[in-house]
């Protein structure tokens, strides 16, 4: 029994360990640029300027269809699945745009990258584009994204708009943070363009 004991403390020590790696990690990992426009007590508004990225279409109509599929794709991708066998960082967070027509996936590219240096994908269904320039709303909120908590707060972040005033452009969007095996400090993020004059 004492034995027993001894290594279910030593396996919780190492999961800690883990743990706290990955939030390090997490937090080392570049993160797509904006600047904080208003932090209301529920929402922020946001500018981000133009980026770089690579993505996937889909007809998949849940994030549960979505996320597993174009995650491999795009993975594949910077993990040197391009014509130059390159290496490419991951960085945060991944975009995704899941509705009844065309739903995306995508991966912002890093800041040293453009359209123009980036190696071309080996996967043809993996397109670069360029972003626009873009005020967005933002809702964050913990733990495991699924389809029923993005429904929620995509509610709660369109109801808060529609008491402010808001004008929201287009669809409603997941922004993803952390890697699966991170369980503790995990960022989950939705959010809409929206009108706004500074």
């Amino acid at each position: 029994m004492k034995v027993l004991k001894i290594i279910l403390f030593l396996f919780f020590c190492l999961f800690l360990i883990f743990q706290s790696y990955m939030i390090m990690a997490t937090n080392r990992t570049e993160q797509q640029k904006y600047n904080l426009i208003q932090k209301d007590k529920d929402f922020e508004i946001r500018f981000y300027p133009a980026s770089t990225f690579a993505t996937i279409e889909s007809d998949a109509k849940t994030y549960k269809e979505l996320s597993y599929p174009g995650f491999r794709k795009l993975a594949g991708y910077i993990f040197g699945g391009n014509e130059a066998n390159a290496q490419i960082s991951m960085t945060s967070p991944v975009h995704m745009d899941v509705n009844d027509s065309v739903s995306t996936m995508s991966f912002v590219m890093p800041s040293i990258y453009n359209k123009t240096n980036l190696p071309k994908p080996k996967d043809s269904n993996i397109r670069i584009v360029m972003s626009q320039d873009e005020y967005v709303a933002v809702i964050r909120f913990g733990g495991y994204a699924n389809d029923k908590e993005l429904k929620f707060y995509k509610e709660k972040l369109k109801d808060l708009l529609s008491k402010k005033g808001i004008k929201t452009l287009g669809h409603y969007r997941y922004l993803g943070y952390n890697p699966p095996y991170q369980i503790f400090g995990r960022r989950n993020e939705i959010i809409v363009s929206v009108e706004w004059k500074e």
